[in-house]
């Protein structure tokens, strides 16, 4: 995604939250699920707007999680897996078979 479209969506998420949190009433619970929502999705696009590789160094996934097995000296990963843990599921799902399957 290029960071205009990231800038974009940092402006799209932040109009919603600020139209909930400035309504002259407060949030009801699904207005307040729907604003907590903007408030992640402003926040995870502003982050991928820095410039620094994410914590997973992976090209695909720079800012998802850590696979937990990554430097596990008593169960570790196979040769040549990262530590991003969204590639490394779906390796696992694929050496199963399971890699078109949805849960």
């Amino acid at each position: 995604m290029s960071q205009q479209s990231q800038l974009r969506d940092v402006q799209a998420a932040l109009r919603t939250a600020t139209d909930i949190a400035f309504d002259q009433e407060p949030p009801s619970g699904e207005q307040a699920e729907v604003l907590v929502d903007a408030l992640r999705r402003a926040l995870a696009s502003a982050q991928s707007l820095s410039g620094g590789p994410g914590a997973t160094g992976c090209r695909e996934h720079p800012r998802g999680a850590v696979d937990p097995l990554y430097g596990d000296q008593e169960d570790p990963l196979p040769p040549g897996w990262g530590k991003c843990l969204l590639c490394n599921d779906r390796r696992r799902r694929a050496g199963r078979g399971l890699a078109g399957r949805r849960p």
